[in-house]
């Protein structure tokens, strides 16, 4: 129900009291007892209840975690989560003996009592009371002592001597091995694990015999070049030249020898050090051992200083280095970037988070894909970033704009999000008709919203164009290295550059290669065509490794102490010129055929029933044209754009969704598209019986196959538990929230652990938005315009009908 997995370099980051541990927690059942005296400890370093999360601990928090949990199979190190640690009586081996205990303070001394030193010896805090391996010999034999048999060492220990041909000599009860080339391979592989696993006392006969014998250690530099680095990897053999040891580690002797000293070597970390010059290199096979130069990107600096701080827990990177690593691998020490109000008031620590990461970034002209989970913000924190390089250029005198590429259907909610959370930014949307016409006017602005296709027609204008940062929204639109719009955002000039995405990114490497060609063009190597089985899995696993410290994905899960119950996001669809033509066309006629009925004299109840009438084709043309013109194609309505970029994020991340509407013609054209998309689904209305309405909800709550549940709003709303699915979507208003808010509630309902995202789709410049904006101050006219069945006695004025109608 708990574990904790320990950094391989804890030796390193011990002393700084700097120990990252992964902390992994069941909070699906009660903690057994013996449990609560860590989670209290726990809780009390700084974690929150969460299933993963990570804490750096100091020496002594840890040391403390080691004693509430003394014998208990929960430790591991994070880089081989499966081997559980074990326990020598009170000490966890290879954890306890990098967490010393406090000095005791001294006695203040008396005359009476005059102090004397205590030689303790070592091992003796490892295996109380018992008697520890030891260890006798020279270069050309071993004789070996082994531990008492009450230790728990001892079974390992004999098995680890027998394998190596180690013979009990039963006159004095040691093992011995008599031969100079074995007991140099022996000691070559294992000297360090007689010591560091089985605790052994050396003598001082094998100290003097083995003087000359020393570890082949690890070798690393690293200096700029320009505006690269040149690192170097190897085996530190002294002067040896790189052919002998070469030479060494095919015949796989494990030592050379060097005038009067002999090198050790230890296979397992050649073979590390091969898997770092492989890295390194982008290639597969490395030998390991012999010194190797490889010129790498200031990209690389986090990967690569996670590569050499495993391979040697001594390891400290130079300062330039630091500088640009540092952070990416710890983002505990960004420094927080100072955002204009409103959007810096509104923003949740994650966020903050977010936007640090994003500002450190652009800072040393990187990028990164900022793929939170939907619903977490990912435009606010975009534009929080903008409106915090506005601030600073405002202070240094410079102006260069920062550009926005979205699809189509998401620009004017782009453009909204802007002035409400970031109305100091100047801010034009090149799209449409709308356009600038050069790009020496592209400065006068400070945000340039664009769409994708837009962007491919117009790519020279922005091309010719610097760019302070380029955001790109929904990155799976790019994720086709060959497509136009992938090729025109390649072509454009910045500082640097961004993707959004709410789709978990590593699970489709092909894609990933193609949005950090965007990213940062020439970071990653390009992999060889036709590699199949070890190789392409070693690609595929460097990709993830290099990629790994520009990704910034966070789950509701993992914040979810940050948030609430809901989150409530409107979506504003920018409507394609065929449905705006379409729409004023209805809305004219809407407006002749009212006017008509007021010339000639028409009574109150005529007029009601035609606006009702108008009002719901206007209605009917912003969820999708189709619905009053049987001609129209699908990409006449921009909701249905937006719903399949909603529906691209909801099934990739394994989400559920509800999915309102009050239309059912316009749920029959949803269950086409989900058709033609492959995608599961349940269907209810109000014309179904309750055994059929009873087996949608099983259908959708019991089959983990199906995403989505599409309900008419009525039918829906009331009397179901659909604690299932953990988001919604609304895809046309109705007049009274509350009437929204209960059928949102059908997914947030007792028994729903998760947050639940309700998304409201509402067509720009429309009657739905009209609808929004007089929830409030208009309920009692909303009420009778909706209700049909209220339109016989429901008092309109023309004045309340023309304020929907115009």
């Amino acid at each position: 129900m708990l574990r904790l997995l320990l950094p391989p370099n804890l030796p390193a980051t011990a002393p700084r009291d700097a120990i990252g541990v992964k902390i992994e927690v069941d909070l699906s059942r009660p903690p057994p007892p013996e449990m609560l005296p860590a989670l209290a400890a726990l809780q009390r370093f700084g974690a929150v209840p969460a299933p993963v999360m990570f804490l750096q601990l100091t020496a002594d928090q840890l040391r403390e975690l080691t004693t509430l949990l003394k014998g208990q199979s929960v430790f591991a190190f994070v880089n081989a989560p499966a081997k559980t640690l074990l326990w020598v009586g009170p000490i966890l081996r290879g954890v306890s003996e990098h967490l010393p205990k406090p000095e005791p303070k001294a006695a203040t001394p008396t005359a009476s009592a005059p102090s004397k030193s205590k030689i303790v010896n070592r091992k003796s805090e490892f295996e109380p009371d018992l008697s520890p391996m030891q260890v006798d010999g020279s270069e050309h034999f071993l004789a070996i002592t082994l531990p008492s048999r009450e230790s728990v060492a001892y079974g390992s220990a004999l098995e680890l001597l027998k394998d190596h041909g180690f013979r009990l000599e039963p006159s004095n009860r040691k093992w011995w091995l008599r031969d100079r080339h074995k007991t140099l391979s022996f000691l070559s592989r294992h000297l360090d694990t007689l010591e560091s696993e089985f605790h052994a006392d050396f003598t001082a006969n094998f100290e003097r015999n083995t003087a000359k014998i020393l570890h082949a250690g690890v070798a690393t530099k690293i200096n700029k070049v320009g505006d690269e680095f040149e690192v170097t990897v190897g085996l530190d053999t002294g002067s040896v030249s790189g052919a002998a040891l070469t030479s060494a580690l095919t015949s796989n002797r494990g030592y050379l020898e060097s005038g009067d000293k002999i090198f050790l070597i230890d296979p397992t970390q050649a073979a590390k050090i091969g898997a770092v010059q492989s890295a390194l290199a982008g290639e597969p096979t490395a030998l390991g051992g012999a010194r190797q130069t490889h010129r790498v990107s200031a990209a690389r600096a986090a990967e690569i200083d996670d590569l050499l701080e495993e391979l040697s827990p001594g390891y400290k990177s130079p300062a330039t280095w630091r500088q640009r690593s540092g952070a990416l691998r710890d983002l505990s020490t960004l420094d927080s970037l100072a955002v204009p109000n409103p959007a810096g008031e509104l923003l949740r620590p994650y966020q903050k988070l977010g936007v640090a990461w994003m500002g450190y970034l652009h800072q040393h002209k990187l990028g990164g894909i900022l793929a939170d989970e939907m619903g977490l913000g990912k435009t606010l924190q975009a534009l929080a970033l903008i409106a915090a390089l506005r601030q600073e250029q405002i202070v240094n005198e410079s102006a260069t704009p920062t550009l926005v590429v979205a699809p189509a259907s998401l620009v004017e909610n782009w453009r909204r999000e802007a002035a409400k959370f970031t109305p100091q930014l100047k801010v034009f949307v090149h799209h449409g008709a709308h356009r600038l016409d050069s790009s020496q006017v592209v400065p006068d602005h400070d945000l340039i919203i664009t769409s994708y296709a837009t962007l491919a027609n117009d790519r020279g204008l922005f091309a010719n164009s610097d760019w302070r940062c380029v955001i790109a929204d929904e990155a799976q639109h790019i994720k086709n290295r060959r497509t136009r719009n992938a090729k025109a955002l390649r072509a454009l000039s910045a500082e640097s550059r961004f993707l959004l995405t709410g789709t978990p990114l590593e699970n489709s490497l092909n894609d990933l290669r193609s949005l950090f060609e965007f990213l940062l063009p020439g970071f990653l190597k390009e992999v060889p065509t036709g590699l199949r089985g070890d190789e392409r899995t070693w690609h595929d696993d460097r990709l993830r490794s290099q990629t790994a410290s520009y990704i910034l994905r966070r789950t509701k899960e993992t914040v979810a102490p940050e948030l609430p119950e809901k989150i409530e996001q409107v979506i504003y669809c920018e409507q394609p010129a065929e449905q705006v033509a379409l729409y004023r066309r209805t809305q004219e006629s809407s407006e002749r055929s009212l006017l008509e009925l007021e010339t000639k004299g028409a009574n109150q109840g005529a007029i009601r029933m035609a606006t009702l009438t108008q009002l719901l084709r206007l209605r009917q043309v912003c969820c999708d044209p189709r619905l009053v013109e049987p001609q129209a194609l699908p990409g006449w309505s921009s909701k249905l754009a937006a719903f399949r970029e909603l529906m691209d994020e909801i099934v990739d991340e394994g989400h559920r969704v509800l999915v309102f509407s009050q239309f059912t013609s316009l749920l029959a054209l949803l269950r086409e598209e989900l058709d033609s998309s492959g995608i599961g689904y349940a269907y209810l209305d109000g014309s179904m019986n309750p055994t059929k309405r009873q087996a949608a909800v099983d259908h959708f709550q019991n089959d983990d196959q199906v995403p989505v549940f599409l309900l008419s709003l009525k039918a829906g709303g009331t009397g179901l538990n659909l604690t299932g699915a953990d988001t919604v979507i609304h895809f046309d208003p109705w007049w009274n929230p509350a009437v929204e808010a209960q059928a949102t509630d059908r997914a947030h309902r007792i028994g729903q652990t998760r947050v639940v995202t309700s998304y409201k789709l509402i067509c720009a410049g429309s009657v739905e938005e009209k609808v929004l904006g007089l929830q409030e101050t208009k309920r009692a006219l909303l009420a009778d315009v909706f209700e049909a069945s209220d339109a016989v006695s429901a008092k309109l004025e023309l004045s309340d009908l023309r304020e929907l109608l115009t």
